[in-house]
């Protein structure tokens, strides 16, 4: 019981040691714990209502005695059209294609076109989200400009144009027939949109390599919530290239450049907001392995996922006000439109590119290529942007990519070995 007012009481003199920027904590309207209890605020007020409608229809045996126009989305929503397939493996991902008949040219160009796609999309993603949220719009000789705070509203620019993509994908291609209740992809959503809310509200607090580095260890916190949720279990070489991960994240961020401004100090709320960021996003993916239990598509999950990202955002940003406001800073400042336009498009390309990279080559040909991506993301923010990385910290640098290198060998070797396994033995579930 005396906790909570410890931490409230406590949270003026967080705000006031941290070495930010003045303009970031001109009020409490402005803190990032406050802003994320408003927009909680904001999504259970659209999620207390729907759960209770769903125990409402579930009680009434809906099922059976419901009739009417409302019944087939009713039905779809809270119930579903089919039961779950009995093996995992049946709903996830659509069989890899093979290469029928293809010259080596045409594979090799394949390849090239999905690292080149991956690479642009979030490269460009990258550079963009840096740029939004740690610098000013408008600034001229007399006026400083502003900064855009409102990281909900970009948010929701990303999801509303992966809803369009994606609906337009399952419109246009065969898909498989749907059968998961679409409440379910609310949990998925509503821990999406709240990773994203920390990554972006946390380049407020730490540099960009920070955040990538951290990013790139969130095998750790996804291990812990496979084990929670899913009940997995875990070979050696999994908890020996999780334990180099941190070795080599410790040393980064243990490291002391001796020039260090105040947009790249890692202050404790970039560090909590980059915790909140890896936990979400671990339950994210933990919770959509499970959904693949049911018969889908990976671009019939990002609809379904979206389409709820989307009512949450908005809904969010409509009862704050903020959404006008955020659209008259786009009024403002031209630029920061583009920008804003310009990052959803790449985050919904780049998640097609996903989608094909896997399809065409595999899994493991798309986790080397999104390591080099993460490399060249801090290589590029270092160029542009001018963050300084030690002896110590490249060292560490190094050692993370090189145990996520050897992940991937580890894990290509064990899928090589279980395909010669007995049909009675069965291999252990990997994250």
């Amino acid at each position: 019981r005396f906790c909570l007012p410890l931490v409230l009481a406590s949270l003026p003199t967080m705000a006031i040691g941290e070495e930010i920027a003045p303009a970031l904590q001109d009020s409490w309207g402005d803190f990032w714990l406050f802003r994320f209890f408003v927009n909680a605020a904001g999504y259970a007020s659209i999620v207390v209502p729907g759960f209770l409608l769903i125990q409402y229809f579930k009680r009434r045996n809906y099922l059976e005695r419901g009739r009417g126009i409302c019944f087939p989305v009713i039905k779809s929503c809270v119930f579903g059209s089919e039961v779950k397939s009995v093996h995992q493996d049946d709903g996830s991902l659509p069989p890899r294609a093979e290469p029928t008949e293809s010259s080596t040219a045409q594979q090799v160009f394949k390849l090239l076109f999905c690292a080149a796609g991956l690479q642009a999309s979030y490269l460009t993603w990258g550079v963009l989200q840096e740029r939004v949220m740690t610098r000013t719009y408008g600034a001229t000789e007399t006026d400083p400009g502003e900064k855009f705070k409102d990281s909900q509203f970009l948010v929701f620019m990303n999801r509303i144009l992966a809803f369009t993509v994606a609906g337009l994908y399952c419109a246009l291609t065969k898909q498989p027939r749907h059968g998961a209740p679409m409440y379910k992809y609310s949990f998925a959503s509503l821990s999406n949109i709240l990773s994203s809310w920390c990554q972006y509200e946390a380049l407020k607090y730490i540099s960009f390599p920070t955040q990538v580095l951290a990013k790139a260890s969130k095998v750790i916190p996804v291990m812990m919530m496979g084990k929670l949720v899913s009940r997995k279990s875990y070979e050696y070489w999994e908890y020996l290239t999780a334990a180099l991960i941190s070795v080599g994240v410790s040393m980064f961020l243990l490291s002391s450049a001796p020039n260090r401004t105040v947009s790249t100090v890692t202050t404790f709320s970039g560090i909590v907001l980059l915790a909140g960021y890896i936990i979400f996003d671990s339950f994210t993916s933990n919770w959509q392995d499970a959904l693949f239990t049911y018969k889908m598509s990976p671009v019939q999950m990002m609809f379904g996922v979206n389409v709820f990202s989307c009512l949450f955002t908005v809904g969010s940003l409509l009862e704050q006000g903020a959404l006008l406001e955020s659209l008259r800073f786009m009024a403002r400042h031209s630029e920061f439109t583009a920008h804003a336009v310009l990052l959803s498009v790449c985050s919904a390309c780049g998640q097609l590119f996903i989608f094909y990279t896997i399809n065409q080559f595999g899994a493991a040909v798309f986790t080397i290529i999104m390591t080099l991506r993460q490399a060249f993301a801090i290589l590029l923010s270092c160029l542009i942007y001018g963050h300084t990385v030690t002896v110590v910290g490249g060292l560490g640098i190094a050692v993370v990519f090189m145990a996520l290198f050897l992940r991937v060998y580890a894990r290509s070797r064990m899928k090589k070995r279980t395909k010669k396994l007995p049909p009675g033995d069965t291999p252990v579930q990997k994250v």
